[in-house]
């Protein structure tokens, strides 16, 4: 949805009355955008569209913009009621810059070609323009209506004949249709114009108004109105469902066009967004080819990259409250950063280059800080007091630094040569308005605040936590803090996998202990399947008599018993319980949490929205010795001393001590090896697995 202007450049900082923009898809809107004069917003409207057009999109273009004339004007001005030649028409007469336009000497030019006087009016300027009254009650016996029918369909609507006052939209008009006209060019046959063409294009431009929905509009967060109106309307079609849309749509082509949504204000009210489901995984999603047996380390890790999907449901956030998330969708820069060119130091600014010798230049009074901008130019051959990050006025593309002149309270002097745009910031050298500046499935860092932040993005669509119950499983588990007899042990597994998720920035579900009993698993399993995306279980994974979640899986016709040919781990038992993947974890506690850090975190990380996660290691000099056979990959857990990798002394996985002493695993590869003291080894740090 775009709101027209047919003023001149708004300047830097976003303001009313300015062009706004807003891009929506299924009832969620990322925030508006505010672009500073017509040639800002028609450069990024056009790369907006490319971008869509080329992903393959769909795209509704509105427009709170008077398509057409009343009836009678476009054949007086091209002879034939044709829409499209008259957009045409003004293309080639409109000129138009960020400092001024010719719309209204274009409208006396007009006026003057048809009989009487008028229709156009409302001369905006001090000097008088021929045949362009300033009243509407001075125009007569120009014959054309004062509205079109689309225009009577909506309350409050204006007539397009008035060029400016309160409310006006024939200045728009005007400096719009050019606008249309090269965008139909550009796009050919990509693009229709409805209702005067099939709306059948990929990109569809039509007509709309901004006030059909005040209700809305007045609750809307934004400070700006013109920003609340785009986010409105934006949600409001991206949220109708194709048939309503179709019908919405499905008007007789007239030369005056229609209104989209004419009428149809509590159509638009009703619209709502759907609840973002992704879909769900297919029941066979961890089922291995017939005829596995061992299953390597990278043939399980191909086959979960291959099968997994996002599941996590998304939600708008504040910028601010995004980190650690995973966005949605592609975030685009709001604005240009820096958003104007600025001094890079504190010095004194003036138009360069700087021949060699000695410069000498007279100060103009006042100076330039940021936040305080120089409100008039600098002539040539004179300089302005600059701060770093001040914009730079007009007349100024070069700073020279401050420790390197003598000055006065009047002039300035400095040795030369200082080439031109020196210590000078471009507007955009760091980001672009429009561009892409963080990809979807990204997970947000502090530093990428930051960034989103510098461009005014004010929100974002993320998914929501990741929801990861953990659950342990043996009538011989005790919990940490309870009495415990010979026979019993406690559990280590669940508040280490706990941790774990959460350290992974998951929202973590204790599911507590399931004791050795079928039935009771199975209502624990009923009960968690709800309040859970995923569900992390140790033990009972493997096909022994109490392995009972092996057995329950088997039930659902979804287990994977993944024998993987790797040290510490091997059994995985991977299946679907009501919707719910669930990850079935070994027993020993030091296998569980290799098994996490090698095949759940980068199988969470998909599934929560992210990207797959291949840990970073390095290669050091071994501090060991060992020999190992071929046919399975190894984990050592180890740590770095003196610059070697040494390792725990045992490879029992029952030995959680060597969890805490260890900063991370040294990965052996399948082949056989014979490593001695000094050989390169990988060693993967645990904060490589964002530990």
């Amino acid at each position: 949805m775009v709101d027209w202007s047919g003023g001149n450049d708004r300047g830097p900082k976003p303001t009313k009355d300015a062009i706004w923009a807003c891009v929506a898809a299924n009832g969620y809107a990322e925030d508006p955008v505010y672009l500073r004069n017509r040639q800002v917003a028609e450069d990024w409207i056009i790369a907006t569209l490319t971008e869509m057009r080329d992903a393959g999109h769909r795209v509704l273009v509105g427009f709170d913009l008077c398509f057409a004339y009343p009836e009678g004007f476009a054949t007086q001005i091209v002879g034939s009621e044709d829409t499209l030649a008259l957009w045409d028409w003004f293309a080639v007469r409109v000129t138009d810059s960020p400092a001024g336009n010719n719309r209204f000497d274009l409208a006396g030019e007009i006026n003057a070609l048809l009989p009487g006087t008028g229709p156009f009016w409302f001369n905006g300027l001090q000097r008088d323009i021929a045949h362009l009254p300033r009243k509407g009650t001075m125009r007569q016996d120009h014959g054309l209506p004062e509205k079109r029918a689309a225009d009577l369909a909506v309350k409050g609507s204006f007539s397009p004949w008035q060029l400016a006052g309160a409310g006006a939209v024939g200045g728009q008009v005007i400096m719009g249709l050019p606008t249309l006209s090269r965008l139909r060019h550009r796009f050919g046959a990509d693009l229709s114009v409805w209702p005067f063409q099939p709306a059948d294009a990929q990109i569809v431009l039509a007509e709309t108004y901004f006030s059909m929905l005040p209700d809305l509009v007045a609750t809307d967060p934004h400070p700006i109105r013109d920003a609340s109106q785009v986010a409105v309307y934006a949600r409001a079609f991206s949220a109708l469902p194709p048939d309503e849309l179709a019908r919405l749509m499905a008007v007789d082509p007239t030369p005056q066009g229609w209104v989209l949504g004419a009428g149809e204000a509590e159509t638009l009210k009703a619209s709502r967004p759907p609840a973002l489901q992704p879909p769900p995984l297919r029941n066979d999603c961890f089922a291995m080819p017939q005829g596995a047996h061992w299953t390597p380390v990278d043939a399980a890790l191909t086959h979960l990259r291959t099968q997994l999907t996002p599941i996590a449901r998304t939600e708008e956030l504040t910028t601010a409250q995004a980190a650690g998330r995973i966005l949605a969708g592609n975030v685009t820069a709001h604005r240009s950063h820096p958003p104007a060119p600025n001094a890079a130091v504190d010095g004194y600014g003036f138009a360069g280059p700087a021949p060699e010798g000695v410069n000498t230049m007279p100060l103009v009074t006042g100076r330039a800080a940021a936040g305080q901008p120089y409100a008039g130019a600098v002539p040539a051959g004179h300089a302005i007091r600059i701060l770093t990050g001040a914009n730079l006025p007009d007349g100024v593309d070069t700073v020279v630094l401050q420790e390197d002149v003598r000055a006065t309270d009047t002039k300035v002097a400095f040795h030369g040569p200082l080439k031109k745009g020196a210590n000078a910031r471009r507007a955009g050298e760091d980001m672009t308005a429009g561009s892409v500046i963080m990809p979807a499935r990204h997970k947000l860092t502090p530093a990428d605040i930051a960034t989103i932040s510098a461009t005014g993005v004010g929100s974002v669509q993320v998914h929501r936590r990741l929801r990861v119950g953990v659950l342990s499983t043996g009538d011989e588990l005790r919990p940490a803090g309870d009495a415990a007899n010979e026979g019993q042990i406690y559990d280590a597994n669940r508040p280490m996998l706990c941790a774990v998720a959460a350290r992974w920035g998951y929202d973590v579900v204790d599911l507590g202990i399931a004791p050795d009993d079928r039935p009771a698993l199975r209502q624990i399993l009923d009960d968690a399947a709800p309040r859970c995306d995923v569900i992390l279980t140790s033990g009972g994974a493997s096909a022994g008599d109490e392995d009972h979640m092996s057995a329950l899986l088997e039930g659902t016709g979804s287990l994977a018993l993944w024998r993987i040919a790797m040290k510490p781990g091997r059994p995985l038992a991977l299946g679907m319980w009501q919707g719910a993947p669930v990850f079935g974890l070994p027993g020993n506690p030091v296998a569980a949490m290799v098994c996490a850090l090698i095949f759940a975190r980068p199988a969470l990380r998909v599934m929560a929205g992210g990207t797959w996660a291949t840990p970073e290691g390095y290669l050091v000099p071994a501090g060991f010795a060992k020999s190992k056979k071929a046919g399975r990959r190894e984990y050592l857990r180890a740590r770095i001393e003196d610059g070697h990798a040494a390792v725990f002394p045992s490879e029992g996985s029952g030995r959680v001590s060597g969890l805490g002493w260890a900063t991370g695993l040294v990965e052996l590869g399948d082949d056989a090896l014979d490593i001695a003291t000094g050989d390169p080894v990988r060693f993967i740090p645990f904060g490589s697995f964002d530990l």
